[in-house]
């Protein structure tokens, strides 16, 4: 019986775990970042029949120490959420910050928990939030700032979409917004 093969195998598979364990691990800061993909417009209706917009913000993230996300929670509040979006609206074609209780105004939105387990904690990843818009105007153009913010409160960058006019379908991509 022949005993250099196998044991000629376990070499071999010994010198490439040794190999791969010499990766460098990536490594990235612990504050969150972020970059806009697109935001895409389109018609829909909601449970009710009621007929509208929905924008569809896309963005990629990516985190060096893995906290993004928050928990479920029984009350949803303010101080409860990680995405954080401000709206902005053309008015005598300028971009202007929203006046509270502007109908267009986005709700609070929470992220998640992510939890990543292993040595290599980073977490990235694309990101979709759903905006519905019932009361708008076929003039009405917007933008938002957004960023979001990790369990440890490090905030990301700051990015924003393109122009969107709500009544308009198609998708705006970040190369367009450069």
């Amino acid at each position: 019986m022949n005993r250099g093969i196998p044991f000629l195998a376990v070499i071999i598979a010994a010198m490439s775990l040794l190999a791969v364990s010499c990766i460098e691990i990536e490594k990235l800061p612990p504050e969150p970042r972020i970059e806009f993909i697109s935001f895409t417009v389109s018609d829909t209706t909601d449970i009710l029949g009621n007929t509208g917009k929905a924008g569809k913000l896309k963005f990629y993230f990516e985190d060096g120490d893995g906290d993004i996300g928050l928990n479920e929670s029984p009350t949803s509040t303010d101080e409860s959420r990680n995405l954080f979006l401000t709206l902005y609206r053309k008015v005598e074609g300028v971009m202007t910050p929203a006046l509270p209780g502007d109908p267009l105004l986005p709700t609070p939105y929470r992220i998640p928990y992510i939890e990543r387990l292993g040595q290599n904690k980073i977490v990235k990843g694309e990101i979709t939030v759903v905006l519905l818009y019932l009361d708008f105007s076929a003039e009405d153009v917007i933008m938002y700032d957004f960023y979001i913010q990790d369990r440890a409160m490090h905030p990301s960058n700051v990015e924003s979409t393109c122009e969107i006019a709500i009544n308009s379908n198609g998708t705006c991509l970040a190369e367009e917004n450069r």
